[in-house]
């Protein structure tokens, strides 16, 4: 390393699957577990293969304890059963994603967790405190959280490395059900591995996909002190795309108010904002969200009925938003949504079972329907405002943007407690 002040990204020894054990990569990957819409995803994965990765990152069992406590017991005999097998050399693995005219690829390694790093949002602490039990529990890091860098852009540094294992055979090339094809190698060349230390030194990190985990490593460190080189728990699980060669998407996340029926929650708007009902179907719909100039929602019960919320009263804002934040961040549309609009007018608490977040606005709809409440559609935040924010040091509300492509589960894992 040429600096202790940039990224330190370590080889491992993956966990992977076995080919000739599973029906194939396809049946047994998973989309990141806060995707996964539960409890019917779950239930399609559970049924795509017996050694499907969801049984590990979304364990179902009446209680937490005996959920954290069962995915531990499938890993232990998943992998003495020869079904998840560790690679026989530490390395960092390229792992490219692809689809139509989309290319993204990256570097999946283990991240020294006092690096330079930034994230963009707050976490819910349940959400934290789920995972940190179960990685607890495990001592495995199920799936790599995304992150973004902006490097040299030009063939040079950590891409150059990336862009020369492309030239050899890979690990394995599967196409998940979203229609994404994966492939992964493994860079082991001590000369390699150097070259992506030299490039990372000098770099940061945006947390594009993982807070939540992000929290949770740095939760499990604090219980496992000692320094990333020698502790496995110093370091977790990430990959590291390079945003200058491969610009990440930034898509909205959804929320579903699954005790707030739609009536009531007009209702309670009153002359807060601008009340519209709009016309579907949900890409028309949103459309009309996306033209809508200022901070704007688009609600729904169902696929046949949306209302678009728009021109907040100013007397509202001035009363709810915080005013020691930069006005990019008192101007988002998940800080009114937030401020004004869930503690102040419709007083529906932060927490899991009052509030779900969900990555697609059709599953947010469906859901909306299915529990009788609301699917409150938002839109996506440009990313230089997210890494403008990142850079002051102010986080976002929680759950406001998605960057992607997000990583496949399941195609590499990593365990604590042999980690070479």
């Amino acid at each position: 390393m040429t600096s202790t002040d940039g990224l330190r990204l370590h080889p491992f020894r993956g966990l992977r699957y076995a080919p000739d054990r599973v029906s194939s990569l396809t049946a047994v990957t998973s989309p990141p577990y806060d995707v996964v819409v539960r409890p019917d995803g779950v239930r399609h994965l559970e049924t795509a293969d017996p050694y499907n990765i969801v049984r590990l990152i979304l364990p179902q069992a009446p209680d937490p304890a005996t959920r954290h406590r069962q995915a531990a017991e499938t890993l232990r005999r998943w992998r003495a059963e020869g079904v998840l097998a560790p690679d026989d050399r530490p390395a960092l693995y390229v792992y490219e994603q692809s689809k139509g005219g989309l290319l993204q690829r990256g570097l999946i390694g283990a991240l020294e967790l006092d690096g330079p790093v930034l994230p963009h949002e707050d976490v819910i602490p349940e959400v934290v405190e789920d995972r940190a039990a179960l990685m607890r529990e495990a001592a495995a890091n199920f799936e790599p959280l995304l992150l973004s860098y902006v490097g040299q852009g030009d063939g040079g540094g950590a891409t150059g490395v990336i862009e020369r294992a492309l030239r050899t055979p890979p690990l394995l090339a599967t196409t998940t059900e979203d229609g994404f094809a994966h492939r992964l190698w493994a860079v082991t060349d001590p000369a390699e591995l150097a070259a992506v230390d030299d490039d990372l030194a000098i770099r940061h990190a945006l947390i594009a996909d993982g807070h939540h985990r992000w929290a949770t490593y740095q939760r499990l460190h604090g219980e496992h002190p000692g320094d990333g080189a020698v502790n496995p728990w110093a370091t977790g699980l990430v990959l590291l795309v390079d945003s200058a060669r491969h610009p990440l998407q930034v898509r909205a996340i959804h929320r579903v108010l699954p005790h707030l029926p739609l009536d009531a929650a007009l209702a309670g708007v009153g002359d807060a904002f601008r009340v519209r009902p709009v016309q579907g179907p949900l890409d028309a719909a949103l459309a009309a969200l996306d033209e809508a100039p200022g901070n704007a929602f688009l609600l729904s019960s169902g696929p046949e009925r949306f209302c678009l919320l728009d021109r907040p009263d100013a007397a509202l804002l001035d009363r709810t938003v915080r005013r020691d934040r930069p006005e990019a961040w008192r101007g988002l549309d998940a800080t009114v949504l937030h401020s004004a609009l869930l503690d102040e007018v419709w007083r529906v608490r932060d927490h899991p079972s009052e509030i779900s977040y969900l990555h697609s606005p059709g599953d947010a709809v469906e859901q909306a329907a299915k529990h009788g409440g609301t699917a409150v559609l938002m839109r996506p935040v440009p990313e230089r405002t997210v890494r403008q924010l990142a850079l002051a040091g102010v986080t976002m509300p929680r759950k406001s943007t998605s960057f992607g492509p997000k990583p496949a589960t399941g195609l590499v894992l990593r365990v604590l407690d042999d980690s070479a």
